[in-house]
């Protein structure tokens, strides 16, 4: 169903397009559905597999060394952990977004990070990308839900952007054709960075370009980060080229280390189906080289992505050939799938980097995905120079660099018209911020009309001073933790629910005294499950297990004790997952059973749950139980990416090899 179409259209330069089109759509996609959010602030660092040690962070390039120590993140606040999905898909209609012409059709998810989920070259009805045929979260995010497949815009920190399943802002721009370009933009909350990507499709082009701005409107520099990941169908005749010799390989047992490229102990890993384990290859392109990447097929067909200088890095993430990898790539999709890789493109060499962007400051550059043919006998032979020196010589055919650079000229004046047809809304704490800031940001208005439940009660802080209380046991909304709004919530009346929010916003700032305090001023004036919860958090950093247990014991029973109205499942499903383990910690397995067994049966039947419950009979000494429960059969739909957790509760109920559908292992035993 076609809801909005530009064509034919005449723009600010006075030239006519060709038929480019923008439209609104729907797609019906197996999907499971997200479910609610986390209620819980994320007081503590996530699962983080990509960490080097500071030993050999001092063993690498100066500038390299001192981005990867450079604002690495504590928590994802203020954004809450999207863990309330499961794996069971139904038939769901999709919001979509149709950019096209005559030779490529983008299908971008609005409601999905922007995530360009297909690019199909009409020409020769070839789908260049690695299209999922379902939506299924998994805990990839550095907030938890995400999906593979597509294109996908990442920034904020390192890993998966906390948009990956969120909605952004879209609306039609003049294109600097004068055609129609979709502009996509949002507020990314972890760095307070707005930023936009810019769709369009030049006139008689093979290649989608994307116009990509970030920009700072805070008085002090902000650290940085963005990473383009492409997924490109894999097949064991896919290879991957890159102008480059040498690449930073970064596998799940956090080492990173320079090694040539593409062959190295006996593996030629420009093909991603010979390795082994998932793996990175951060790849060195020299400074004057042209910025590409390219997955070709044993026919020397597939995509490439180019950008313009700004763009630097160039990496391929691999999931090996072995079970880990395999399993995990089946855990993403359906059965009968095809398998992929990711190639990306990035502001810094590795994905473990960030950057400064001064005060008033912005970055942009111009990327562009489009087919590439090449002789295979060149592409796949054994000689590495002459394979990326065809890959090049095409793609310059195609698409020279000057063309490329000459685009992002042309469309800068454009990254800041105002856009003419909105298409579909994001969130709203980016009208919140800009209310809050006073920021004045060109060509991405964040409209007061999208302030939700979620962002009146801190409108109400800004507007009046003062913090609203809401109806006793209530869950508290998202804790906003920036130095602006902390300093409000300070000046603040006090009460139990600013006492709870302003220690989140001091938590996150460093101050664990004054959190604690807050919390404890909060839990006096009005004991609940919520501040009770955060000092169990604070007691278990301080190694203090038996106040961490008793605290988190006593805030999953209030919670369960509560009045009308109760504590919906999702919050006591979250304060279970930090109780049941805390009371293990302490040694307490019979209270931590009595826990579980307080539980509504909908969450105890749940994977993550069926898991807590083989750890707690095992804690009891009940190991034939807890062996019974892992023969039954159970998913852990959030299982985090390198969590090992399956594999060593297993080990610890058994020396039996651990069955293939528990098989989630990224790196070496």
């Amino acid at each position: 169903m076609a809801a909005s179409t530009a064509q034919n259209t005449t723009g600010a330069t006075g030239r006519t397009t060709t038929n480019t089109t923008i439209r609104r759509d729907t797609r019906t996609l197996p999907a499971a559905a997200l479910g609610p959010e986390n209620p819980l602030p994320p007081l503590l660092p996530r699962n983080d597999p990509h960490r080097v040690s500071e030993e050999q962070r001092a063993t690498l390039p100066a500038e390299m060394a001192r981005q990867i120590g450079y604002a690495p993140l504590t928590t994802v606040l203020p954004t809450r952990i999207r863990d309330g999905y499961t794996r069971e898909r139904v038939p769901t209609a999709v919001d979509v977004i149709v950019i096209e012409n005559d030779r490529l059709r983008a299908t971008v998810l609005p409601g999905y990070g922007g995530r360009v989920h297909s690019l199909l070259h009409k020409p020769t009805g070839r789908e260049l990308l690695y299209t999922n045929p379902v939506l299924q979260p998994a805990d990839f995010a550095l907030n938890g839900a995400w999906f593979s497949g597509g294109i996908e815009w990442n920034i904020g920190a390192t890993g998966h952007t906390t948009l990956s399943c969120a909605p952004v802002h879209a609306a039609v721009v003049p294109a600097p054709d004068g055609g129609p370009m979709l502009r996509l933009w949002e507020w990314e909350r972890l760095r307070d960075t707005p930023f936009q990507v810019d769709l369009w499709l030049p006139e008689g082009s093979d290649f989608l370009h994307a116009g990509v701005r970030i920009r700072n409107p805070h008085e002090t520099t902000v650290p940085v980060y963005w990473w383009s990941n492409t997924a490109v169908p894999e097949t064991e005749g896919t290879r991957v080229l890159v102008p480059a010799e040498q690449t930073w390989h970064f596998g799940y047992q956090r080492g990173l280390r320079l090694i040539p490229t593409p062959r190295w102990e006996g593996t030629d890993h420009s093909f991603p189906l010979r390795g082994t384990y998932p793996a990175d290859h951060f790849y060195e392109v020299p400074a004057a080289a042209r910025k590409w990447i390219a997955a070709l097929d044993e026919t020397g067909t597939g995509l490439v992505q180019t950008s313009t200088g700004a763009l630097r890095g160039r990496k391929l993430f691999v999931w090996g050939a072995g079970p880990g990898g395999r399993r995990w790539q089946r855990w993403l999709t359906e059965p009968g799938s095809a398998g992929y890789a990711e190639i990306q493109a990035g502001l810094a060499r590795t994905q473990l980097e960030h950057v400064p962007l001064p005060a008033g400051a912005e970055l942009s550059w111009v990327e562009a995905y489009g087919p590439l043919s090449a002789d295979p006998a060149a592409t796949h032979g054994p000689d590495w120079a002459r394979a990326r020196a065809e890959a090049e010589e095409r793609l310059t055919e195609a698409l020279p660099a000057a063309e490329l650079d000459a685009a992002h000229a042309a469309w800068l004046p454009h990254a800041d018209l105002a856009p003419t047809e909105t298409l579909h809304a994001g969130s709203g704490w980016g009208a919140l911020e800009v209310a809050s800031g006073g920021h004045e940001l060109p060509g991405t208005p964040f409209d007061p009309g999208t302030l939700g439940s979620e962002q009146r009660p801190w409108l109400e802080l800004l507007d009046a001073g003062r913090f609203p209380e809401p109806a006793a046991g209530a869950v508290p909304g998202p804790s906003l933790v920036s130095p602006a709004w902390r300093d409000r919530l300070e000046c603040a009346p006090g009460g139990p629910l600013t006492d709870y929010h302003l220690g989140v916003a001091q938590w996150h700032a460093g101050d664990r005294a004054q959190a604690r305090r807050s919390w404890e001023r909060s839990v006096a004036a009005a004991p609940s499950p919520w501040p009770l919860r955060c000092l169990a958090v604070a007691d278990g950093c301080e190694g203090h297990l038996d106040a961490a247990a008793e605290r988190a014991g006593r805030a999953l029973d209030l919670a369960l004790d509560a009045a009308a109205p109760a504590a919906p499942a999702a919050a006591l499903a979250a304060l279970a997952r930090e109780a049941v383990p805390a009371l293990l910690a302490a040694g307490r397995a019979a209270e931590a059973g009595r826990a579980l067994d307080r539980l509504p049966a909908a969450i105890r039947a749940a994977g993550r749950f069926r898991l807590l419950e083989s750890r707690v009979l095992l804690a009891q000494g009940r190991q034939d139980a807890a062996r019974a429960v892992f023969e039954a059969g159970f998913e852990v739909a959030d299982l985090r990416e390198g969590d090992e957790a399956l594999t060593e509760t297993w080990a610890a109920l058994t020396d039996d090899p651990l069955p293939e559908h528990y098989e989630f292992r990224m790196r070496p035993s």
